[in-house]
């Protein structure tokens, strides 16, 4: 859009250019519109040099055309200085700081309603109420862009601090079941020594080795958990809209499982509209309990938006298994052609499993598939986690 209104720009100065008298006055009102909209397709990082300076030189230019010069003629390159004027103006009040805000907005429309002033007195009178108009509706359109972007980064936010607070109190459960692994052990270790009943090396060997892992694990899990806290600190706070909660699944701890996929089998079986397949790799074994937990909440948001945005889909296919390297792979796809989820406005559910999936160390892919449909795809390294397999 930026290269179309920038040729479409450039055309027009060109042809007001050729179609006006080659005198200073109206050379002035070519090289203001010029500059207003050059400024209007500034990169973000000029944006506010760029606005400052094409204000100020239309302000020049009015001065030394109403005071210092006579503008005996129309020029229709200030239709285009006007209109380069009022994208700058909106796209000032949607982009840039509070700090600088008002200040250029002042700038700006002065340099827009004083335009008038370059011609005589009774234009000025009867174009100024006009464009004071136009100002305002540039304010309008600029303040509700602002308003949009203000709500989607605090529901984002939200979104990213309910995800953060879901998988830290996933972890605290975590680090409970560990000690309570550790403890269980030790006290079995203990009543094997107060019975008197002699204990082999290997069997010593094995009895640690079951205190010493969980040991790991519920340290590997608080620190996790304490990271993720810590980064949550710098994470704003509203209300914001997730995805929903997919048919089976409650908010209470009950609902989460811790180490196994037996919760995940109930949640794919309860899901018939359309109806969906699990495919569990026989080679999974024991998963860490976080991943365990992050694989259900994948497939419980991906089948939710698939309830929300993909009603056409004939069937959903939803696998977990095993990389080459290692990892776990869980997948949820459907054959759906709705175009909601492509939409940046649809939900900030992807944002929140983002955000738990990159906490763990994985990665996340949510998009269509080539063959049609749409697919959430997320991978596990649980070698990252510092626990076996």
């Amino acid at each position: 859009m930026r290269l179309a209104y920038g040729g479409f720009a450039s055309l027009y100065l060109l042809l007001s250019l050729i179609a006006v008298h080659r005198e200073p006055p109206q050379l002035v009102v070519v090289l203001c519109a010029t500059a207003a909209n050059a400024a209007a397709l500034a990169p973000s990082r000029w944006r506010t040099r760029a606005a400052a300076g094409a204000a100020a030189l239309s302000i020049g230019g009015t001065a030394y055309l109403g005071l210092a010069a006579d503008l005996r003629h129309s020029n229709p390159a200030v239709l285009a200085e006007i209109g380069g004027l009022l994208i700058i103006i909106a796209r000032t009040v949607w982009k840039d700081p509070r700090d600088r805000l008002v200040p250029l907005a002042v700038v700006l429309g002065a340099a827009v309603l004083t335009i008038p002033l370059r011609w005589a007195p009774v234009v000025a009178l009867v174009f100024t109420a006009p464009l004071g108009i136009t100002v305002a509706v540039a304010l309008g359109v600029g303040l509700y862009l602002r308003a949009i972007d203000a709500r989607r980064s605090r529901s984002l936010a939200a979104a990213r601090r309910d995800e953060r607070l879901e998988l830290a109190r996933d972890l605290h459960d975590f680090v409970a079941h560990h000690v309570t692994g550790i403890v269980v052990q030790a006290q079995a270790a203990r009543f094997a020594a107060q019975s008197g009943a002699a204990q082999s090396p290997d069997q010593l060997d094995t009895m640690f080795a079951g205190i010493e892992k969980a040991g790991t694990e519920a340290l590997t899990s608080m620190r996790q958990m304490v990271g993720l806290l810590r980064d949550a600190q710098h994470t704003g706070a509203a209300d914001g809209e997730a995805f929903g909660t997919a048919p089976g699944a409650a908010g209470g701890a009950a609902t989460r499982p811790v180490g196994d996929l037996s919760r995940l089998r109930d949640l794919v079986a309860g899901f018939t509209d359309p109806p969906a397949t699990l495919a569990l790799a026989s080679d999974l074994g024991a998963l860490p309990p976080e991943v365990a937990a992050s694989v259900h909440r994948v497939v419980q948001e991906s089948l939710t938006n698939i309830r929300k945005h993909a009603a056409d889909a004939a069937s959903v296919r939803v696998a977990v298994a095993r990389t080459a390297g290692g990892s776990v792979e869980v997948s949820v796809r459907d054959d759906g052609q709705g175009r909601g989820r492509r939409l940046p406005s649809s939900g900030f559910g992807l944002a929140g499993l983002t955000e738990r999936v990159d906490a763990l160390g994985g990665r996340l892919h949510a998009g269509p598939r080539p063959e049609g449909g749409w697919e959430v795809v997320a991978v596990f390294d649980c070698s990252a986690l510092g626990v076996r397999r």
